[in-house]
C-alpha cells in the first residue's frame, strides 16, 4: 500500500482526548496541518475559522452523532470530504455513513497506516474537485466574455458580479434603461449557475392582461375558467430546476403580487382553480427599467415583494456610459449582420465611428443594433460611412470634439486599436487559423493579411 505524501489541513473530532493527541501527532509527522476538537460545537467554530480539507470524526459523539454531523456538513459543504471512525464496523454502519455523505469510514482501534491511505484518497478527491471548480470558473469567465461583449470598467464590473453571484440561489433584481441588455444578463446568470442544465423561462409582465398573466405564471386546472379545457402547468412549474425571469416586474398587477410573494417564500404554487399546491424549485430573477423604490413609495408596488426580490441588485449601465464598448458592439453587429445581407463590410470609417461615440443612445444596445442593421442595408462600401447613418446621428458630424463624459471616462481607444483587438480575439479563438478567421470576419484573406501587417 503506497503511503500518501499529499499534505492537507485536517480537523479531528473525538471526545477521547488521548486518541485526538495520538492522531494529531501521527498526522503532523506525516506532513499534515491538524486541528482537534472534543465536541461538535468546537468543530463548527474551527471550520468557521480555518480552511479545512478533510474532517475526521468519531461516530459516537456527545450531543451530536458523527453521522448527523456528517449529514450537516454534506448539506452545507458538499465539497468537504468526511471520514468517520467507528468501533462498530458493521455493514449497517457503513451504509448509514455513506448515506449521510461520508467519503469513507475506518474502524477502531485505528490502524494509522490504513487511516493515512484513506485520508490520502480523500485529499486527492478534494484537490480534484478544486481543479474541476477552477476549470468551471475559467469556462464561466470565457462564457461571460463571449456572451457579453464589453471592455469598459463599468461593464467589466457587471461581468465580475455575474460570476460571483451565479451559483447563489437568491433572487436578483436587474435594473437599467430599456435596451441595455437586462435579459442578456439574466441568461448569463443562468448559464453560469448550477442550474444551467435546467430550463430558462422568461415572461414579460407588461405583455399580458392580469387574468392571462396569472394563468401563465401559476397554471390552472380544467374548468377554472371558460376556456380552461385542460390542466396547464404554470411557468413556475415549467421552470423547476432552472431559472424564471420576470421581465418588467414593475408592471405586475397589484392583485397578483401577494400570490407571487407567497410562491417566493414557500416554493409552492397553487394553480388557478386547484385545491392543492405543487412544489417548484426555481430561481427567480426580475428586471425593470423603472425605479422600483419610487413605485413602492407611490404604492404601485408592494414593499414586501420589493424586498424579497431585491436581495441582490445589478444596475446595468446605459450604452452612453460604456465608452469604447460602443465601437466594439458596432463591429460585432457588423460581423453578424453583414453575413445576413451578404455584404463584405469590414468596419467603420473614422467619421462614422466618431458619430457613434458622440451620440447619446437613448435606446441603448438595441438602438445601436438597429442603426447598424439599417446602415448595412443601405451601404455600397466595404466600410460604414457617415452617410449610411440615420439623420439623428448625422447631426453630430460637425462636432470636432467628443463629449466630456467620454473624454474623461478613460474608456476611449482609437478605432484602429479596437479593430486590432477584435481581429486578434477572433484569431485566438480559432488558434491562429487565418483562413477561418477571414471567413468569420467576412473579409478575404488578402484584406486580413494587410490588416495584420498594418
Amino acid at each position: 500500500m503506497k503511503e500518501n505524501n499529499l499534505p492537507g489541513k485536517i480537523l479531528v473530532i473525538d471526545d477521547d482526548l488521548a486518541l485526538c493527541e495520538l492522531l494529531e501527532e501521527d498526522l503532523i509527522r506525516r506532513g499534515h496541518s491538524v486541528w482537534t476538537a472534543l465536541k461538535v460545537v468546537e468543530a463548527r467554530e474551527l471550520l468557521h475559522q480555518h480552511e479545512i480539507d478533510i474532517v475526521l470524526t468519531d461516530l459516537n459523539m456527545p450531543e451530536v452523532s458523527g453521522i448527523d454531523f456528517c449529514a450537516e456538513l454534506h448539506a452545507n459543504r458538499p465539497d468537504l470530504p468526511v471520514v468517520i471512525m467507528t468501533a462498530f464496523g458493521s455493514l449497517e454502519t457503513a451504509i448509514a455513513a455513506l448515506r449521510a455523505g461520508a467519503y469513507d469510514f475506518v474502524t477502531k482501534p485505528v490502524d494509522l497506516d490504513l487511516l493515512n491511505i484513506s485520508l490520502g484518497r480523500a485529499l486527492q478527491h478534494r484537490h480534484l474537485q478544486e481543479k474541476v471548480r477552477l476549470l468551471k470558473d475559467q469556462v464561466r469567465r470565457q462564457r461571460t466574455d463571449d456572451e457579453m461583449l464589453g471592455e469598459s470598467p463599468v461593464f467589466q464590473n457587471i461581468k465580475q458580479q455575474i460570476i460571483r453571484i451565479a451559483d447563489l440561489d437568491t433572487s436578483v433584481l436587474i435594473c437599467g434603461e430599456s435596451g441595455t441588455g437586462k435579459e442578456l444578463v439574466a441568461r448569463a446568470l443562468h448559464r453560469q449557475s448550477q442550474r444551467s442544465e435546467g430550463p430558462f423561462v422568461a415572461i414579460n409582465c407588461a405583455a399580458l392582461p392580469e387574468n392571462l398573466l396569472e394563468s401563465e405564471l401559476f397554471g390552472h386546472v380544467r374548468g377554472a375558467f371558460t376556456d380552461a379545457r385542460e390542466n396547464r402547468k404554470g411557468l413556475f412549474v415549467e421552470a423547476s430546476g432552472g431559472t424564471l425571469l420576470l421581465d418588467e416586474i414593475a408592471e405586475m398587477p397589484l392583485a397578483l403580487q401577494p400570490k407571487l410573494l407567497r410562491v417566493l417564500e414557500d416554493h409552492k404554487v397553487r394553480p388557478l382553480g386547484g385545491s392543492s399546491e405543487i412544489d417548484c424549485d426555481v430561481r427567480v430573477l426580475a428586471s425593470s427599467h423603472q425605479n422600483l423604490s419610487e413605485a413602492v413609495t407611490a404604492r404601485h408596488f408592494r414593499s414586501d415583494l420589493f424586498y424579497r426580490l431585491n436581495v441582490i441588485q445589478l444596475e446595468i449601465p446605459p450604452l452612453r456610459d460604456r465608452g469604447n464598448d460602443i465601437l466594439l458592439l458596432a463591429l460585432q453587429f457588423i460581423k453578424q449582420l453583414s453575413q445576413r445581407f451578404n455584404k463584405s463590410v469590414v468596419g467603420l470609417a473614422q467619421p462614422a465611428a466618431a458619430c457613434l461615440l458622440a451620440y447619446r443612445w437613448p435606446g441603448n444596445v438595441r438602438e445601436l443594433r438597429n442603426v447598424i442593421e439599417r446602415a448595412l442595408a443601405l451601404t455600397h462600401h466595404d466600410q460604414l460611412t457617415i452617410e449610411d447613418l440615420p439623420d439623428q446621428l448625422k447631426d453630430n458630424k460637425g462636432e470636432t470634439q467628443l463629449p466630456a463624459r467620454l473624454v474623461n471616462s478613460g474608456n476611449i481607444l482609437p478605432l484602429e486599436e479596437m479593430e486590432n483587438r477584435y481581429i486578434h480575439q477572433v484569431l485566438d479563438q480559432l488558434n491562429g487559423n487565418r483562413t477561418l478567421a477571414a471567413r468569420l470576419l467576412g473579409v478575404d484573406r488578402k484584406t486580413l493579411y494587410r490588416k495584420l501587417k498594418e
